[in-house]
């Protein structure tokens, strides 16, 4: 530590299609939607987080919101900075005493093509980040669920975050096998819409699709504890009069069977793909899942009887990447190897 080290700020990000959590000092001090609300004639950030986030599908023509990332990449450089910079100064506005110079460590997802992680590093270094590291999203998560990745034996972490589902197998410090697939949350929720407009004939945004998801999303289309149907209000298509609708866990677990489907075969092109004695480790210890989408009701049952193999969902999933993320910030230098 040099004795100007508190001049430096540490920050690590969980920089997510959906959400972007920051963690300082082992707190998370941001936890936020990844969008930003932007002013179309001065091309100024109105709002980022949640409070564009309520603004989302109700702008008039002055303002856009734009959800910077898309498929765990950033799709709109400009305005995936202006997001940084404002989460950056939510921190800041905490410890209001001076600008330090940050360090950061984004995770990205294991998928990412080299253009991709340099738009990453690109917007992060605009933000005002002196260093900038990354870490694999899975690598994040399997540290954040308290797994040794320096172990001789095997790891499984299915990771189902917004954008992308990162599957790895991991041992002695690296990846061994992993695919990443864009099949994830905002997937789940564009079935959902789609399935209303054409079950219901109903139009619903984004945002209430969302919703249904958290309120009745499934799985399996049996539960032993299911939750109350839903209801939906808006207009018919035909008529475009208002119309409610009930739904029920039983459709949303229909409607949601061909995304769960294809992670299900990228876990078992994954499995294929493990050497046998690795996939002996796998197989006794179960596989863990992270990410948003591993508080999908019924996934781990539906995994472990498709897969028959264990399936345990780490403790608070949400937040498993960016706890990782904050594991590799603070013990850099004995994680050098896995940080790009």
């Amino acid at each position: 530590m040099g004795l100007f080290s508190f001049l430096t700020q540490n920050v690590a990000i969980d920089l997510g299609t959906a959400n972007t959590i920051i963690i300082h000092n082992d707190k998370v001090v941001v936890d936020e939607p990844s969008i930003i609300a932007i002013d179309n004639k001065t091309g100024k950030p109105i709002a980022i987080g949640e409070k564009a986030r309520q603004m989302h599908g109700k702008t008039h023509e002055n303002i856009k919101t734009i959800r910077p990332l898309r498929d765990g990449v950033i799709a709109d450089f400009n305005a995936a900075e202006l997001m940084i910079r404002g989460m950056i100064k939510l921190i800041s506005s905490k410890n209001r005493l001076f600008a330090p110079s940050l360090r950061m460590v984004v995770c990205i997802p294991s998928g990412s093509t080299e253009v991709e992680i340099r738009a990453v590093r690109d917007s992060a270094e605009h933000a005002g980040a002196r260093e900038v590291y990354m870490i694999w999203e899975p690598m994040a998560a399997a540290l954040g669920i308290g797994l040794d990745v320096e172990a001789p034996e095997g790891s499984m972490v299915v990771d189902i975050g917004g954008g992308t589902t990162e599957i790895a197998v991991i041992s002695l410090g690296g990846i061994v096998t992993n695919r990443s697939i864009r099949i994830a949350g905002d997937d789940f929720t564009d079935d959902i819409q789609e399935y209303m407009r054409h079950q219901h004939n109903l139009k619903v945004g984004e945002r209430t699709a969302e919703d249904i998801k958290i309120a009745v999303g499934s799985a399996l289309p049996e539960l032993g504890n299911p939750p109350q149907d839903f209801i939906v209000r808006g207009p018919h298509q035909m008529t475009a009069l208002p119309i409610q609708i009930p739904v029920s866990y039983q459709e949303i677990a229909h409607c949601l069977d061909k995304s769960i489907t294809k992670i299900e075969a990228a876990i078992l092109q994954v499995l294929e793909d493990t050497p046998p004695e690795l996939y002996a480790d796998i197989y006794r210890k179960g596989i863990y899942l992270a990410g948003g989408g591993a508080l999908l009701r019924g996934l781990d049952k539906r995994l472990a009887d498709k897969h028959n193999i264990p399936v345990r969902i780490s403790d608070d999933p949400l937040h498993a990447v960016a706890r990782g993320t904050g594991i590799a910030l603070k013990n850099i230098d004995k994680f050098q190897f896995l940080i790009r």
